[in-house]
């Protein structure tokens, strides 16, 4: 006997049963007809969706892809002409790159008729370094110079020559004139955009594969990167938080993003001496490298804002960086001090 409905009763004849029955057969059959000529001549789409997974060398780092599509054509394209955008981008902001006009900047003090993307990172880059009252600072290249040239010798700068680079470290002898031309009012002045042109290059990444159509993907540079959507199973993607003294990658913290940038600043990436007590992030007020933290991951809308927080938060400091990342819409932060003591704030695990 078929199941009955809450309102059958129990008392119905086997005749109006089965009358009931096989016109119940004949509607779903009719349904199940009209759905499969729906699917058949395109009035409903079927979609069968794969994920495609791929990855290119490019900022001096490896870059990242992973899509999840019904339309493979497309998404090839659409990875395709973000990695020409994100070339283009590298190609003005690369501080390795002798002819970019971020060289010509550094090497002349002086750039005219200075590309949009050049000015677009100064503008936000004044702007956190304001936020976090000069912790971060992009006119530290002298700084970085001073300790990369000492890394040979195995020992630290003298106090007389970080005293002397520091004189040259202050984001607002950085002018923008006619939002055309960037000039340093400090002769000897260089900047290096490491803290935020990653960030922003992924970005430009991230809206040409939308402007593309693609609404679920991965897309990170160097561990700076962005989720839009959902996985093919339909839930967030799991991004992992390296512990900064292990290279073990199976005993990573995870969180689920969707729609959210995540970076991370850390002693590890590039360091100076041995015991990562000397590294690239350099606090640009004492030229030293800050003694507190190890590693900063700070999840935010854009990748541009978390690469710049992350680089920031490392130079604060834990409690600063709690006090500043909480006031800040659509942000969280993570934190883990030298001794591997953690710090969050309230929602960056939710």
């Amino acid at each position: 006997m078929p199941p009955q409905s809450p309102t059958s009763s129990p008392e119905q004849s086997p005749t109006k049963q089965s009358v009931l029955s096989r016109r119940r057969l004949l509607q779903l059959g009719a349904g199940a007809a009209l759905l499969g000529a729906g699917f058949y001549f395109g009035i409903i789409p079927w979609r069968q969706t794969r994920t495609i997974k791929l990855s290119r060398p490019l900022m001096g780092t490896i870059v990242n892809v992973i899509v999840v599509t019904d339309h493979e054509d497309n998404a090839h394209t659409a990875i395709d002409t973000a990695f020409v955008k994100m070339g283009a981008l590298a190609d003005e902001l690369s501080t390795y790159d002798e002819n970019s006009p971020i060289s010509m900047l550094n090497r002349e003090g002086i750039l005219r008729n200075a590309p949009q993307s050049l000015l677009d990172v100064f503008t936000r880059s004044r702007r956190l370094s304001e936020l976090t009252d000069g912790a971060f600072d992009p006119t530290v290249m002298p700084l970085l110079h001073l300790y990369q040239s000492y890394r040979e010798t195995a020992t630290l700068p003298p106090q007389s020559m970080i005293d002397k680079a520091l004189k040259l470290v202050d984001y607002r002898k950085i002018v923008v004139e006619n939002q055309t031309t960037i000039r340093y009012t400090l002769p000897g002045m260089q900047v290096t955009l490491d803290g935020l042109a990653k960030g922003y290059i992924v970005d430009a990444g991230v809206g040409a594969m939308e402007a593309a159509g693609l609404t679920d993907f991965y897309l990170e540079a160097g561990g700076d990167l962005m989720v839009r959507g959902h996985r093919q199973d339909g839930t967030d993607w799991r991004i992992g938080i390296r512990n900064p003294r292990s290279d073990n990658l199976t005993q990573m913290k995870s969180i689920g993003l969707s729609d959210k940038a995540i970076a991370t600043s850390g002693d590890y990436l590039r360091y100076f001496s041995d015991d990562k007590t000397v590294h690239h992030i350099i606090d640009p007020r004492s030229g030293f490298s800050p003694i507190e933290l190890a590693s900063s991951s700070i999840v935010a809308p854009s990748v541009v804002q978390a690469d710049g927080m992350a680089t920031a938060t490392m130079v604060m400091g834990a409690a600063k960086s709690l006090e500043l990342i909480g006031s800040l819409p659509d942000c969280e932060g993570y934190f883990i001090d030298k001794s591997m003591n953690t710090h969050h704030t309230e929602g960056f695990f939710t």
